[in-house]
């Protein structure tokens, strides 16, 4: 998955496609571990760092972080600039409001009654 071509899907699972599916669940697995999930709300609290400063709040390895911060790239979550002599890494805010939209409406649909049931 490119992060920087793909774009979020618009926020109604239930009219998703196979595809559309997929990428909103690689979206939701990147943020499936604990370490990612400190590290975006690290990356939230500040305009950009580079992976040295995200090693120095965590508890982990360089590559460790490294790996991390790639997956949430991946994921579409996190734009990297690349720079010399470090890169940065930003939240994608716009991202992560589509992905929020996007769970708010997939728990509702799935609150919801039977279509039989309601009324």
């Amino acid at each position: 998955m490119n992060s920087q071509q793909d774009m979020i899907p618009a926020p109604n699972p239930a009219t998703y496609d196979c595809d559309e599916r997929a990428a909103l669940a690689a979206r939701l697995a990147a943020l499936a571990h604990p370490a990612r999930i400190d590290i975006l709300q690290h990356l939230a609290g500040v305009d950009a760092c580079c992976c040295k400063d995200v090693v120095a709040r965590l508890d982990l390895a360089q590559s460790t972080v490294s790996q991390h911060l790639k997956v949430l790239v991946d994921a579409g979550l996190v734009r990297l600039t690349p720079g010399r002599p470090r890169s940065r890494y930003e939240v994608d805010r716009a991202a992560l409001a589509a992905l929020s939209a996007a769970i708010d409406h997939l728990l509702d649909s799935c609150c919801a009654p039977p279509a039989g049931r309601r009324g």
